[in-house]
């Protein structure tokens, strides 16, 4: 698994890159007064959370996006705005482990900071699809909505305005336990009546045959605010820049049950679904964040960006067999049956090794077939023979672990060939 982990980690550094994203790196360790706020809500309760030696009040980071706010302020004089980073790195939360779920976590961010709604929530979505394409994965969809939209529609209704996270965690579960218990759980736990809560399952429920049709029939049921109005507006300006965008059409839907439960969210947000595995929750979300780093300084600093849940995309490609376990890297195994031939086995793989081919040596004189069982065993693909025939007449011997055929190579030009047309 960490085999398979860290060639994704390394496709999606390049996805990154590829749009000007640079790497920072932030600790995993924060001052609680960082990390959280009087607005930090549910996610209070699953931070990990205790005094050091020095007496200081510390919490291990729960996501990577607020540590980020708290570096762009600190670092705001070397920092040309807009600023655009990734960061690959471990994050915690006190969740109950289940599949797909971990107390500890990979988290892949990208960020742009220092630009106002408009193309770059685009791009953000662009980076999903291109990261997602990278690695080889077809069937998802990026659920799009607008905490503007959702904020608007609790004051529309006339819900106690202080009572908006509670609403909006509440929304976020639709998916896991359904329309008619997010109603029930409105009920007795914010406190709305049966028709109210029954009014906002009906709008984040809404469909139509496309995007911009879903944002005619919202305007058509809730009584239009200035908040609710604007957060239309900007998603439909999401939508015609992301239809500018050819690859990301297919991919994107606008859905009002997303509602992300952590608080800094203040315009776009989208979660990302696997179309055969979407009870395992989102593999990719995010949004914009206007208001991230008022905390830290007086100075505006709006942002917006995304992050792959690495570990809960491998769960996902691993339930649904379309990812294997590797148990080497090694494409090449070099098997020799005496010492004195071990100059010449070494010397022919660091030649291949240096064509960019990971090449193993096995590590003594042994049996042929326990060389090619080793090899099976590791999923290792070939296996040069160095044997008296093939050391005293210089030609390779090169068996496909797979098909069981061997074959004869004369040339070591040609032998790399065959090696990198296998790879």
């Amino acid at each position: 698994e960490a085999l398979v982990k860290t060639k994704m980690l390394n496709t999606l550094r390049g996805v990154f890159e590829s749009f000007g994203f640079v790497p920072i790196e932030t600790p995993h360790l924060e001052y609680t007064e960082v990390l959280l706020d009087d607005n930090s809500g549910e996610i209070t309760k699953q931070v990990f959370r205790f005094e050091d030696q020095g007496k200081r009040d510390v919490c291990l980071r729960y996501d990577l996006t607020v540590p980020f706010a708290r570096f762009v302020v600190q670092h705001r004089s070397e920092l040309n705005l807009p600023f655009k980073r990734y960061a690959i790195g471990s994050s915690f939360r006190g969740e109950q482990p289940q599949l797909g779920r971990y107390r500890e976590f990979t988290q892949c961010d990208f960020d742009i900071v220092g630009v106002e709604n408009g193309p770059a929530d685009a791009e953000v979505i662009q980076v999903i699809v291109s990261a997602l394409n990278a690695l080889q994965i077809d069937g998802f969809v990026i659920r799009v909505n607008n905490r503007k939209v959702m904020n608007g529609v609790v004051s529309a209704l006339g819900i106690d305005t202080s009572r908006t996270s509670d609403v909006l965690r509440s929304i976020d579960k639709i998916d896991k336990i359904g329309g008619e218990a997010v109603v029930s759980a409105l009920q007795s736990e914010v406190g709305l009546t049966l028709d109210v809560a029954s009014k906002l399952i009906e709008f984040c429920t809404l469909q139509a045959d496309n995007a911009f049709s879903i944002v005619e029939k919202a305007r058509k049921i809730i009584p239009e605010n200035k908040e609710f109005s604007q957060g239309l507006l900007e998603l439909e300006m999401l939508l015609t820049n992301i239809n500018k965008i050819s690859d990301c059409v297919d991919h994107v839907m606008i859905d009002f049950s997303i509602a992300r439960g952590l608080s800094y969210y203040t315009g776009t947000i989208f979660e990302t679904n696997l179309l055969d595995l979407p009870n395992i929750g989102s593999v990719c979300s995010g949004g914009r964040y206007d208001n991230l780093t008022k905390n830290y300084t007086n100075e505006n600093l709006p942002g917006v960006g995304g992050s792959v849940g690495l570990d809960r995309l491998i769960a996902a490609l691993l339930e649904l067999k379309l990812i294997d376990k590797q148990n080497s890297p090694s494409k090449v195994l070099c098997t020799y049956f005496d010492l004195e031939s071990l100059p010449l086995v070494y010397q022919i793989a660091n030649q291949i090794r240096s064509n960019n081919i990971n090449v193993e040596v096995y590590p003594e004189a042994d049996k042929i077939k326990k060389q090619f069982q080793y090899a099976e065993k590791q999923g290792i693909p070939l296996v040069l023979v160095f044997g008296s025939d093939e050391l005293t007449q210089g030609f390779f011997t090169i068996k496909n672990m797979a098909t069981g055929e061997q074959s004869k190579i004369v040339q070591f030009a040609d032998l790399l060939k065959l090696l990198k047309l296998g790879q």
